[in-house]
């Protein structure tokens, strides 16, 4: 038996493994069909470089294991595509920012356990520039099409990672998720995307936005995709300060259901929701009413919390760092850009402790919140995806920005036009969050 390589690039990761596992494609046809719709699709301007030669090679290096029955590990065959902020030995890390930074001589801790797991990297994908965005602008390289919503756009800042995985060019993507950068493209290109618990996946190699917050996310098909990838890249890493080393493994998913309480925010409008955004997830809230049985959701006043407010102190701090840390790589930015990191560096040292000290008390009070619930529902994005081309809404992270603030884990399900459905676990209990996600996805009909 065979399965079409074509049909295979735009499959579910669990499918794809199945095919690769009962020999019936080829990692290399495989990625040869990837790669072919990389060149067919060049208008998406979904990637900033393609190792073509290199991921063909590492392509025939995984059928010859599998043909000797010694496959590297779970992902073995598995093209997969990495956000260009992410280093990868022998690419460049872009960062979305002009010039060539020459060539990373290293792997990101997480792209070595991909691909100690046999992944096959086809290249980068596109971002905002420097990180710093949330609709997939990019004034150096150009902006990323939505693949699925022409007309609309692609997210930010991971822009490129799920335009990639929507459009087939590659089964999954590594992106990095800030204050919802993973999150907001998945939606809008009708994808899966969980943030992992801060801590649980190290940062080393991933260049910083903020690195309180910063977390590499994963961009699947499916949540079951997701489950599959968390386990591979997640590990204590003593090369990152801000790694989690535990004595026991993440919480299990012992949730029982129709005892699992869920919470949800009273008044989305009060927020700044958009108007279609409440209408929709009302209705999906209706549909995934029985999965919670007599466990009715508990309205909660998420207001005191000032999410907008926070985020915008965590964006002073993400302009500081950037600023910090990528300073000698600067030359040519974009107006916009030097406009944020200038106004960073007229504000005192006293101004950052202020900003810190607010990201301290949302931890807090986020941690009080999850006494009442085991689940947090609410929609990716405060509004639908703006029209291709126009102003960047302010407030489209504000929902996303709630679970990064807080370290918690979130994961995100596809819903019709571009929108999400959020879930916001208490830290650690990725597994769980996992496992409700996909029984939410089957009782929703997410479209996953």
């Amino acid at each position: 038996m065979t399965a079409s390589p074509d049909a295979l690039r735009q499959a579910p990761l669990y499918r794809v493994l199945h095919a690769l596992a009962k020999g019936e494609t080829s990692s290399e046809a495989l990625t040869g069909a990837c790669l072919a719709a990389i060149a067919r699709d060049g208008h998406l301007n979904a990637w900033t470089w393609v190792d073509a030669a290199g991921a063909l090679a590492a392509a025939r290096a995984s059928d010859d294991r599998r043909a000797e029955g010694k496959p590297l590990g779970r992902l073995d065959g598995v093209p997969i595509a990495v956000n260009d902020n992410f280093d990868v030995a022998g690419m460049p890390t872009g960062l979305g920012l002009p010039g060539h930074p020459g060539l990373a001589e290293h792997d990101a801790h997480v792209v070595r356990r991909l691909r100690g797991a046999g992944a096959v990297f086809l290249g980068k994908t596109s971002i905002d520039e420097a990180a710093f965005g949330t609709v997939g602008r990019n004034p150096h390289h150009g902006d990323v099409r939505n693949p699925v919503l022409p007309d609309r756009a692609a997210g930010g800042s991971s822009a490129g990672a799920a335009a990639a995985v929507a459009a087939g060019h590659a089964v999954a993507a590594l992106g990095a998720d800030t204050l919802g950068a993973a999150r907001i493209p998945a939606a809008f290109c009708g994808l899966v995307a969980h943030k992992p618990t801060f801590g649980e996946l190290s940062c080393r190699g991933l260049a910083a936005g903020l690195r309180r917050l910063d977390c590499p996310g994963l961009i699947t098909r499916t949540v079951q995709d997701a489950a599959l990838l968390l386990p591979v890249l997640a590990g204590y890493d003593a090369g990152d300060p801000r790694s989690r080393k535990r004595r026991v493994p993440l919480s299990p998913p012992d949730w029982v259901p129709g005892e699992l309480k869920a919470g949800v925010v009273a008044d989305l409008a009060a927020l700044g929701v958009d108007a279609a955004v409440v209408e929709n997830f009302s209705a999906v809230m209706a549909r995934v009413a029985p999965v919670f049985g007599s466990a009715l959701p508990v309205a909660l006043d998420v207001a005191p919390l000032d999410v907008a407010a926070t985020r915008r102190a965590a964006l002073l701090l993400m302009e500081a760092e950037i600023l910090a840390a990528h300073e000698h790589r600067l030359d040519g930015a974009s107006t916009r850009l030097r406009w944020l990191l200038d106004f960073a560096s007229r504000k005192t040292a006293a101004d950052f402790a202020r900003a810190d000290r607010r990201l301290d008390e949302h931890v807090i009070q986020v941690r009080r919140l999850f006494e009442q619930f085991d689940v947090l529902l609410l929609p990716t994005t405060a509004s639908p995806p703006p029209a291709w081309g126009a102003d960047e809404p302010a407030n489209l992270a504000d929902l996303t920005a709630l679970a990064s603030l807080a370290g918690c884990p979130a994961l995100s399900l596809p819903l019709p036009g571009g929108l999400g459905l959020q879930l916001v676990g208490a830290p650690g209990s990725d597994l769980r969050l996992l496992e409700l996600g996909q029984v939410i996805a089957a009782v929703a009909d997410t479209g996953e």
